[in-house]
């Protein structure tokens, strides 16, 4: 049966590429070398054309296609028909990050991301136009900002003390000796954090929300035939990628109208019992309600908008932090000699205090560290999100021709024994004699991007995994 769907797969893709073939052998004699879309102003550089294998990791494998060819700072890559330059060095990124940041601030719209994120009514999949700009400055400015984040801190704590309440109930079951799931559990305290954030209380469809939210990232992170040979009817069809997405929408937007419902009825009791009245601060919904009922926006804010927002916010939020906390817990695990000192550092702290705050937080610095090394190896977007060029430009002394996507994989630069000593080593004491920071200026450690398109929600998220 594998065998059979193997060479199913095998001829379709032979069909894919038939018409393709068939016009570059009409092509005159004399053009042996075919078009080179990246160019060096002297010389050339080099191409390579990538195949990645179902099991591959995308920045692993483009990462090791870049050591083959002998680390340059750019790679050119056909992914069907979609021309993709990859950032492998700290240089490259700055270029693309900040030097040519205008020219590369906007997203490719493959048809999947069309369908899923709303024609780019979200914000992280917005042209950079207007819209892109109203939504980045409410973010920052009434979302995400600072005060904000901080208003937040009773849900973020009464979360941690349920997770630990629920971790020892499930470790007692069994004389004390019961496997718990950590990595779950920790999934889940960041979600409920998450959406009481957004709406006020925990979703009471949080169990499909979690699937579709699944789904979604499987759908829009994956290669899919239909957005690699976007010319090719055949490729729609047999792929199947857009009757998924365009089902996985249509569900999650459901589920978004019963938020914004379970919301409604959340502040309408709230409204009629006086003693509670005005007591909780805004949640992220009635942010965004206010906002939409003042006007005044250059891009008026339908409800529409309010819901590919939420969205995008919550798979930023509740995603990143997750596996971000999942991987700082696996590499304590795999090195004791750093778990024995956070351990230690916890001891000397916290005096045995039976409660935990934020407030204790600033005193746990090598903890801090665990997370920037976390960070470094694990970074939650490994390719970041890719951006796409607005007029052909020159990077580098290459040619980058307009509608090129981009991919900076911060996993490889990350991981670049130029910047890095022992780069593959766990070893949070590196940022103890270090300025670099991840704020989006020093292009060896940018978990969060920089330039235009900077993750808007850094402050949540070092809020939210400390």
């Amino acid at each position: 049966m594998e065998q059979l769907t193997f060479y199913c797969m095998c001829l379709l893709l032979a069909l894919l590429l038939l018409p393709l073939a068939a016009r570059k052998l009409t092509k005159k004699r004399g053009n042996n070398d075919g078009p080179r879309l990246c160019r060096r102003a002297r010389g050339s550089c080099r191409l390579h054309h990538l195949l990645l294998r179902n099991r591959s990791l995308p920045h692993r494998a483009m990462a090791g296609i870049a050591r083959r060819l002998g680390a340059p700072p750019l790679i050119y890559l056909r992914l069907g028909e979609v021309p993709v330059v990859v950032a492998s060095s700290r240089d490259a990124a700055r270029a693309f990050l900040k030097t040519h940041d205008a020219n590369f601030a906007s997203r490719p719209w493959s048809s999947t991301v069309r369908t899923m994120m709303v024609d780019g009514q979200g914000l992280l999949f917005a042209r950079y136009g207007a819209l892109w700009r109203q939504m980045r400055k409410i973010t920052i400015l009434e979302l995400l900002s600072a005060r904000r984040v901080q208003s937040f801190r009773r849900v973020r704590e009464e979360e941690v003390r349920r997770l630990v309440a629920s971790v020892a109930a499930a470790a007692a079951n069994g004389g004390g000796e019961a496997a718990v799931n950590v990595s779950e559990r920790v999934a889940m305290l960041v979600t409920d954090s998450v959406m009481r954030i957004m709406i006020g209380d925990r979703f009471e469809r949080r169990e499909e929300f979690l699937e579709g939210l699944d789904e979604a990232i499987k759908i829009t992170s994956g290669f899919n035939l239909s957005d690699m040979f976007p010319s090719s009817r055949l490729a729609r069809l047999v792929g199947g990628t857009a009757r998924r997405a365009e089902a996985n929408h249509r569900k999650n937007f459901e589920l978004m109208d019963y938020a914004i419902k379970q919301h409604e009825q959340r502040r309408a009791a709230m409204a009629a019992a006086a003693d509670s009245a005005g007591e909780e601060e805004e949640d992220l919904m009635d942010v965004l309600l206010r906002v939409q009922k003042e006007g005044g926006l250059e891009v008026p804010l339908t409800m529409s908008i309010i819901k590919a927002v939420i969205l995008d916010l919550f798979g930023a939020g509740s995603e990143t932090s997750a596996n971000t906390l999942q991987w700082a817990m696996s590499e304590l695990m795999r090195n004791p000699r750093v778990m024995h000192k956070a351990q230690a550092e916890l001891r000397d702290s916290l005096h045995g205090k039976p409660t935990v705050t934020e407030d204790d937080m600033a005193d746990l610095k090598y903890l801090k560290l665990i997370i920037r090394e976390t960070m470094r190896l694990h970074p939650a977007v490994p390719l970041l999100l890719p951006r796409e060029c607005h007029e052909s430009c020159k990077v580098m002394g290459y040619d980058v021709p307009k509608g090129t996507t981009v991919l900076v994989n911060v996993w490889a630069i990350s991981r670049d024994p130029k910047y890095w000593d022992d780069a593959e080593t766990f070893r949070p004491e590196r940022f103890e004699s270090t300025t670099v920071d991840l704020k989006g200026r020093d292009f060896e450690f940018t978990p969060f991007g920089a330039g235009r398109r900077i993750c808007p929600g850094m402050t949540f998220a070092q809020a939210t995994i400390g």
